[in-house]
């Protein structure tokens, strides 16, 4: 008697779990969520508004623009830093020439104050930033590897 039951059990079980699962679409479950529920005490149809205040989606817009990156401690490799009078000049130059030698390289030019300097690559270890050194070094003798906190966004290419 056990027996049956639970082979009944067994095949009930069965029947359950191989029904497909339903998927819905987000405009399907917007429009379920917005439907009242039938019940005998509902008179007359419930309506649901929603309303987004302005300012709420331009606070959340600036939220998501605001988030830090994690920055690492990555190396670039510096073939240009001088802060002379025609340092501006000089480093426009050392960035078109490497741009012109290394062309998929990539190459960055900023002030940092008092110095105008031009850094290059993106490396993750030191070795790597002495690797690019040593292939930069004939057109620019003067290059060394520098230290710099750097994003994950810096490694795209």
């Amino acid at each position: 008697m056990i027996n049956k039951y639970l082979i009944g059990l067994l095949v009930f079980a069965a029947a359950l779990c191989g029904r497909p699962a339903a998927a819905q679409s987000l405009g399907a479950f917007k429009g379920r969520l917005a439907r009242p529920a039938a019940t005998p005490y509902a008179q007359t149809p419930a309506t649901v508004t929603v309303i987004e205040y302005g300012d709420a989606a331009e606070a959340v817009a600036e939220a998501s623009r605001s988030v830090r990156t994690p920055a690492l401690k990555a190396y670039r490799v510096c073939i240009f830093s001088d802060n002379g009078h025609n340092a501006r000049a000089g480093a426009a130059a050392a960035k078109e020439l490497f741009e012109e030698t290394f062309p998929g390289t990539p190459v960055y030019m900023f002030y940092e104050n008092p110095y105008f300097r031009v850094t290059v690559g993106n490396c993750l270890t030191l070795e790597e930033a002495i690797i690019l050194k040593g292939r930069v070094s004939g057109t620019f003798p003067k290059a060394f590897p520098k230290s710099e906190p750097l994003s994950l966004r810096d490694f795209r290419y």
